[in-house]
C-alpha cells in the first residue's frame, strides 16, 4: 500500500520541494496552499512524471478551509502516514507597528493549523505515523522587527513536544529548524544564486542551505524505522546558529 503525506503550503518553496521529494519516494502526496496557478502547475509536472500528487487550494488561517481540506484527502484515503505543517508567514514586529489582526493571523497560520490538522487527522494516523512540524532557528534568535513570525515559530516547537507526548502511541511528532535556505530555485526556474565571500564563509558547513536539505530530514523523520526519534527538534543550518561572532572577530565588525 501507498504512504500518504499530507503537506501545508506546498506549492513553492521548501513546502514544493518536500512535496517532489516525497512523491519520488513513492507517496501519495496531498497539499494545501493558497496558489492556484501554482497548485496547478506543481500537480501537472509531477502527474505528467507519473507521480500521485493532488494540491488544494485555501486559506489555512481559516478553520472551514482545514476542515475542507482534511475531508478532501479523507474522502480518498483511509489513513494516512505523515503529515508535514510546513505553512507559516511573516507580519513583521513591533518596530513596524504589526497590528493585532496582523500578529494574529500569522499565528492561526503558524501554530492553530498545524494544531488543529493534528487533531483532524489524530483518528487516521497508521501505526507507525509521523507529523514534521517546520520551525526555524528564529525560534531560538532573532533579528529585529520580526516577532510574528519569532512568535510563530517559538509556539510550533513547543506544540512538538506537547503533541509528541499526547499523541503517544498514536503518531510521533518532530520538529525541523531550517536556518539559512535559499529557496529560489523553489520559486522561480529561472533562478542563479549568487552569494558573497561572507555569505558562505558564516556557515561552519561552508555553504548555503538548499531545500533539500529540508525534505531529506523530513524523510528521515517519517521513516518509521526512525520511531525512537520523538518529541525532538533537529536544526539544520550548517552550524550557523553555533558560530560565535564579536566585535573584530572573523571579520566582522560592528558598525552601529
Amino acid at each position: 500500500m501507498e504512504r500518504v503525506c499530507v503537506i501545508t503550503g506546498g506549492a513553492a518553496g521548501i513546502g514544493r520541494c518536500i512535496v517532489e521529494t516525497f512523491a519520488e519516494k513513492g507517496y501519495k502526496v496531498y497539499f494545501i496552499d493558497k496558489s492556484t496557478i501554482e497548485i496547478r502547475w506543481l500537480e501537472d509536472k509531477m502527474q505528467a512524471r507519473g507521480y500521485s500528487v493532488m494540491g488544494f487550494e485555501g486559506d489555512i488561517a481559516e478553520e472551514e478551509t482545514l476542515k475542507d481540506f482534511a475531508d478532501f484527502v479523507l474522502s480518498m484515503e483511509e489513513q494516512i502516514d505523515c503529515l508535514i505543517n510546513n505553512a507559516c508567514l511573516t507580519n513583521g514586529g513591533i518596530l513596524g507597528d504589526c497590528s493585532y489582526d496582523e500578529f494574529l493571523y500569522v499565528q492561526r497560520v503558524g501554530v492553530v493549523a498545524p494544531y488543529f490538522l493534528s487533531l483532524l487527522f489524530k483518528n487516521y494516523f497508521t501505526g507507525a505515523g509521523s507529523i514534521v512540524n517546520i520551525s526555524s532557528t528564529r525560534a531560538f534568535q532573532s533579528q529585529a522587527n520580526t516577532e510574528s513570525y519569532t512568535a510563530a515559530k517559538g509556539g510550533i516547537t513547543a506544540l512538538t513536544h506537547a503533541l509528541a507526548v499526547s499523541l503517544s502511541g498514536i503518531t510521533r511528532v518532530n520538529s525541523i529548524a531550517p536556518g539559512w535556505i535559499d529557496t529560489g530555485s523553489y520559486h522561480s526556474e529561472s533562478y542563479l544564486p549568487d552569494y558573497s565571500d561572507a555569505d558562505v564563509l558564516q556557515h561552519p558547513s561552508r555553504r548555503v542551505g538548499d531545500p533539500d536539505d529540508i525534505a531529506r530530514v523530513a524523510l528521515f523523520l517519517c521513516d518509521e524505522r526512525n520511531s525512537f526519534v520523538n518529541g525532538e527538534n533537529i536544526t539544520v543550518d550548517g552550524g550557523m546558529s553555533k558560530l560565535m561572532i564579536y566585535h573584530n572577530d572573523a571579520g566582522w565588525t560592528l558598525q552601529p
